[in-house]
């Protein structure tokens, strides 16, 4: 599928790109790959790291590296262990009586610190340094389920017409569009309390139209110069709207790590996200090197198309999945159709909302399979929590399930 060049590489600022991914792919009936039995005894839960003398000399400069949002310098350091010489052999995550520094001093070296390394990742420019952090933690075995579902082959059609999509989910099409602020859902009986209210007001002799006046005219001058976002920063300390911003965002997030795609960051403020050029309320940042050098040779290949169509479709399938429908995505939905419009030959109406029910009806049903791992996802961002964070609650909700344990 060819793919005419945007006149910038980065006009897709929701996400920073998606990688191969199967058309003949299907997630209607996942499997989970068999994993091998326990080891019998002798064998313990002990694990071995090995770790220079000269690294745990110098590891402050891994903790400064990450307070810096240093990628470069933090996944240098941890690196770097895995090479020099004379090293200091740590059990169970312990150093010896003998080290050269105390573990009070250094904190928990070895296998806990390692996970830092991706708190590092929202401040870096290059996003291939950012995917080699996460593939160092791969092959360190932290990421086990990294880029699980990147190879699986489909079985069925691609052609998911709204019959289809309500058969295999139970809800109509019409549940997976995004709902205008007022007019459905949560947002509708606030709508109403303030018509209410300002009839009320007006029924008392109180005349607030000059203040609504200002009121609406700040607001216009927000959608028009600021994108929204001082409005959308006000509403998402609603409890119900940030709820559906966390659950939105988690679906994103846990599609693109399931897939493959290095996250470079979660943001949850409206203002931060319009500073880092993300449209909407939030944005999930991924890559992938596949897509990217695909955008910068002109042209995109289908699987890669596919993999971005369901990233970008995953919040929306969230949404449906844990509230019966959705009402966030407009801004998914826009990006959708700009990139649509830029494949030569750009798709027809048709094309396009069946690619957007096939990749709605795979995110729905990745996500149904993996609900514990996304409720681990939106517990940790409602805390707030770092990437780090985030990435391993995933990887221990999808190890409670099948009964291992996450380093």
């Amino acid at each position: 599928m060819a793919f005419a060049p945007p006149p910038n590489p980065k006009s897709i600022p929701h996400f920073l790109s998606p990688t191969p991914f199967s058309p003949q792919i299907s997630l209607l009936f996942p499997k989970t790959p068999p994993h091998s039995p326990p080891p019998s005894a002798p064998l313990r839960a002990s694990r071995r790291q090995t770790v220079p003398t000269s690294a745990l000399r110098e590891w402050k400069e891994y903790e400064e590296a990450v307070k810096r949002k240093d990628l470069a310098g933090a996944l240098g350091f941890l690196q770097s262990l895995e090479t020099q010489q004379n090293p200091v052999e740590i059990v169970n995550g312990s150093l010896p009586a003998d080290s050269t520094r105390p573990s009070q001093e250094l904190g928990f070296v070895g296998w806990e610190r390692d996970w830092e390394v991706l708190d590092t990742c929202l401040n870096a420019d290059n996003m291939k340094l950012v995917g080699k952090a996460y593939g160092f933690l791969k092959n360190r075995g932290f990421l086990a389920n990294f880029g699980r579902y990147r190879n699986i082959v489909m079985e069925g059609t691609r052609d998911v017409t709204p019959t289809v999509l309500k058969t295999s989910t139970g809800l109509e099409a019409s549940k997976f569009a995004p709902k205008k602020w007022g007019l459905s859902g949560s947002s509708r009986p606030a709508l109403v309390a303030f018509l209410g209210g300002l009839s009320f007001l007006l029924s008392q002799g109180i005349d607030i139209r000059p203040n609504l006046t200002v009121i609406l005219g700040l607001a216009f001058a927000d959608s028009i110069f600021l994108g929204g976002c001082c409005l959308a920063q006000i509403s998402s300390y609603w409890p119900p709207n940030r709820r559906r911003i966390l659950i939105h965002e988690a679906g994103h997030l846990l599609t693109a790590y399931l897939m493959g795609c290095p996250i470079r960051g979660v943001i949850l403020d409206p203002i931060v996200a319009v500073q880092m050029g993300i449209q909407g309320q939030a944005g999930t940042q991924f890559w992938d090197e596949k897509m990217a050098s695909d955008l910068a040779e002109g042209r995109l290949d289908g699987s890669a198309f596919d993999r971005y169509c369901m990233v970008l479709f995953a919040g929306i399938a969230a949404e449906a999945l844990i509230y019966g429908e959705a009402e966030g995505g407009e801004n998914d939905e826009n990006l959708f159709r700009g990139i649509c419009l830029l494949l030569q030959p750009p798709l027809s109406v048709a094309e396009m909302s069946n690619q957007a029910r096939w990749s709605l009806l795979q995110s729905y049903n990745l996500l149904k399979w993996h609900k514990s791992a996304h409720r681990a996802a939106v517990k940790a961002l409602e805390s707030r929590s770092s990437l780090s964070v985030v990435i391993r609650s995933i990887e221990e909700a999808m190890a409670a399930n099948r009964g291992t344990k996450v380093n």
